[in-house]
């Protein structure tokens, strides 16, 4: 295990008013928050360290300036933060997102800068000098609504921003038992035992079907067949479906939507079989191209341990390994003993662990072709109803110590292409419940990191549902061409 350690490293002024000076912080804090939102709505997201503050109190604010001690060895001040954030909000820009945490702590390390002119030319590219915006936003239709599909529209809600790049417009779904289903379908929307209330408001509109979701009109289409699903009717066109249904996995099945005219690309929420590529964004994202019409997005689990696997192997190279899944039970399990084509996956999901089988070994070696033949996996699902857990035990090449496997780690999920898709924790007492609704597919534990010379064994949490659809919305993004530029850039 990691030695225990306190993060705070940086020296602050003495605080004798420990009150005032929260209260005082915290005022700045409840100012940040109107600044966030209208820069959010003109499509301008502020992040700290990767962490998108719209939509955040002014408490949550404080916390994530607090949480920067754990990359920086200091907390951020808001009195620090506020008067950086002040000036954005004076520059007209084009949609972009900004890590005020990163650029401030910049300014910190080089106090020979001179903030504003530091601020300006760090922007100067993104200063809007007239109306950018296509005419019309990129349609995206979802193709089922269970866990995957509501949450997806949690995600595609909360991130349309000003709404000038693209909208959901509709989500399809089988033919209704009855009258209240609009009602029953939104309810199961608003309230989620797991990721908890819906942040905003959804009405619902019998008379269009549809529901108005924190203002954006989703149409609620009853289909069975994707080729003759009536998208034109509700104005929809050249779209990019998520099938989250897994009911097609193959170019066959999924090519079934692309024969609709409404439809021009498909994103598969699963394993896609045959030549269809697979992408875990942050490391093989950039196979995608203009031609694709089909892509997949993998699973949970490849999205959560290919990151980790493409880091130890690209600093310290893997010779072999093996791992093993701790994953939450999911809709796949019987509640009760009962028939299951699956072995073992009949019996109470609630009440055992079930060992069961595992395509991650698979799906390494087609993202991360060099690891073919070296990588062993299974998995056990547990009772528990969200969060799983990727132990990995590797040989590699070469002897590590913990401190540099850790260091290693730190470095790539702050300070390089993977911070948008690998979190990490130096938490002393992390369980399963703390990565509810986190939004990275992978979140490194490096308290848990354990070294004996070249046997290395490392754990990553993620959370199966949320952090693997902010991974399909990823990949949704690249395939719309509105990837937002992040600054500062690395």
């Amino acid at each position: 295990m990691v030695k225990r350690f306190n993060p705070d490293k940086r020296r602050r002024p003495k605080v004798d008013d420990y009150f005032g000076d929260w209260k005082w912080r915290e005022g700045l804090a409840e100012s940040m928050v109107p600044i966030i939102g209208k820069l959010f709505r003109n499509g301008v997201r502020i992040l700290m360290y990767g962490r998108a503050l719209s939509n955040c109190s002014a408490i949550e604010i404080m916390k994530l300036h607090r949480f920067v001690r754990e990359i920086e060895g200091n907390e951020l001040s808001e009195i620090e933060t506020y008067p950086i954030l002040e000036q954005i909000s004076k520059i007209k820009l084009l949609p972009c997102e900004i890590d005020l945490g990163e650029i401030v702590t910049e300014l910190l390390e080089n106090p020979k800068l001179e903030t504003s002119l530091f601020v300006e030319n760090l922007l100067k590219d993104q200063i809007r000098t007239k109306r950018s915006y296509p005419l019309r936003p990129r349609d995206v239709v979802l193709y089922g609504f269970g866990r995957i599909g509501r949450i997806l529209t949690r995600i595609l809600v909360e991130d349309t921003g000003a709404g000038s790049k693209w909208r959901l417009r509709a989500i399809v779904i089988r033919p209704g038992t009855g009258k209240d289903d609009l009602i029953k379908r939104a309810s199961l929307l608003r309230n989620d035992s797991i990721h908890g209330e819906f942040p905003g408001t959804i009405r619902v509109n019998k008379l269009n079907n549809s529901l108005i979701v924190n203002g954006n009109e989703i149409f609620i289409i009853s289909s069975e067949n994707p080729r003759k699903t009536n998208y034109k009717q509700f104005g929809i066109k050249r779209a990019t479906l998520i099938d989250n249904t897994g009911v097609w996995t193959d170019e066959e099945g999924l090519s079934q939507h692309l024969k609709n005219p409404s439809i021009e690309k498909v994103i598969l929420t699963a394993p896609a079989k045959g030549k269809i590529k697979n992408i875990v964004y942050g490391v093989n994202e950039n196979r995608v191209n203009q031609n694709d019409k089909i892509l997949g997005a993998a699973s949970c689990t490849t999205n959560a341990i290919v990151p980790a696997l493409n880091i130890v192997d690209e600093n310290f190279k893997i010779l072999n390994g093996h791992i093993e899944t701790v994953h939450a039970y999911t809709n796949d399990q019987n509640l009760i003993d009962n028939y299951h084509p699956s072995d073992r996956r009949g019996r109470s999901a609630a009440l055992n662990l079930v060992i069961t089988n595992t395509g991650a070994a698979k799906a390494v070696s087609e993202v991360l072709p060099q690891l073919k033949g070296k990588i062993t996996a299974n998995a056990i699902r547990v009772p528990t109803p969200n969060v799983s857990l990727a132990i990995m035990h590797l040989t590699v090449k070469k002897g590590v110590s913990i401190e540099d496997l850790n260091d290693c780690f730190r470095k790539a999920a702050f300070r390089s292409n993977l911070r948008e898709t690998m979190d990490y924790t130096n938490s002393i007492d992390a369980v399963s419940s703390d990565f509810y609704s986190n939004a990275f597919a992978l979140i490194y534990d490096s308290q848990a990191t354990s070294t004996n010379f070249n046997n290395i064994t490392i754990y990553c949490w993620y959370d199966n549902e949320y952090g693997y659809s902010k991974q399909v919305v990823r990949l949704l993004k690249k395939v719309l061409g509105v990837n937002l530029t992040r600054y500062p850039k690395l």
